[in-house]
């Protein structure tokens, strides 16, 4: 130690190493109460950076994910309207066979056909989701394009499973209905009338069945690509947490360490703080 006391060069040292302990303890008592390595930049900067970039595209995922859901659900009103269609042109389809039995009632077969015409054209008008038409209307016709995954300029799905129904075929599916809604008994004693109505009829069926194979289709993508999702999210959630959620074990043994360090190193610093006194007794 020598016998300088102007400058506890001793002191100093412990006070120097008692500063860094308490620093060490109190960076992971800090980590122990909030739960995450990295609670500043300066923790850790390249760390907190790529965290921050992991974060950004997990929330682009989980907002694809709703957006998977809301596409699903939109799918499914749709179907459920043109099965509803596609079952009353079957009807239609049986009425116009009982049309050609020369013992049928043929005005109540026409009122028949005509009622189930008029509801096909309500199912097709009403079908919304969300205040939007799915089966009419220009919106329908483009299609509706989901944002579907992490990319925002490339990830994106066009919904157009209503396109056969309502682009170049819009007028003769009008036209089909129309017929079908404007039948009389008189026309359904015609043959040539009801080869007219058959083959409308056939026609709007095949259009409806492409509706339905379409959905299907898309359906069936975006279940694929929720599932590659779910993994996605779950691996950048991984990455994240390796590098921002803090090891609550070992903080907790650095932090009870750097407690016992600190309360001896404290001890110390006391002790050679007074070492200079033993000066004095060279003056006794």
């Amino acid at each position: 130690m020598g016998f300088r006391i102007n400058t506890n060069v001793d002191a100093l040292s412990a006070y120097v190493n008692l500063d860094k302990t308490n620093k060490m303890a109190a960076q992971s008592q800090m980590r122990l109460a909030s739960g995450k390595r990295i609670n500043s930049v300066a923790d850790d900067t390249s760390g907190y950076n790529i965290g921050k970039s992991l974060e950004g595209r997990l929330q682009v995922m989980k907002s694809a994910q709703f957006n998977i859901g809301s596409a699903k659900n939109l799918l499914s009103t749709a179907e459920g309207s043109l099965a509803g269609v596609n079952d009353l042109l079957i009807k239609i389809e049986g009425k116009l066979s009982d049309a050609t039995n020369p013992t049928a009632d043929t005005a109540r077969v026409a009122d028949d056909i005509k009622a189930l015409a008029n509801e096909i054209q309500s199912t097709l008008e009403s079908t919304k989701f969300n205040n939007t038409a799915l089966l009419t209307g220009t919106a329908a016709a483009k299609g509706f394009t989901f944002q579907i995954g992490p990319e925002l300029s490339s990830d994106r799905l066009n919904l157009n499973f209503a396109e056969s129904l309502l682009s170049t075929n819009l007028q003769y599916t009008n036209s089909g209905i129309s017929n079908l809604k404007s039948v009389s008994a008189d026309s359904l004693t015609s043959t040539a009338t009801l080869s007219i109505l058959s083959n409308g009829l056939s026609s709007l069926k095949l259009l409806v069945s492409d509706s339905l194979g379409k959905i299907g289709n898309f359906v069936q993508r975006l279940d694929i690509k929720d599932d590659v999702l779910n993994t996605a999210v779950t691996n950048t959630q991984s990455s994240y947490s390796r590098i921002f959620d803090a090891d609550m074990a070992m903080e907790q043994l650095n932090a009870t360490r750097g407690s016992i360090i600190g309360q001896a190193g404290l001890t110390m610093l006391a002790q050679l703080n007074q070492a200079p006194g033993q000066v004095l007794s060279l003056f006794r």
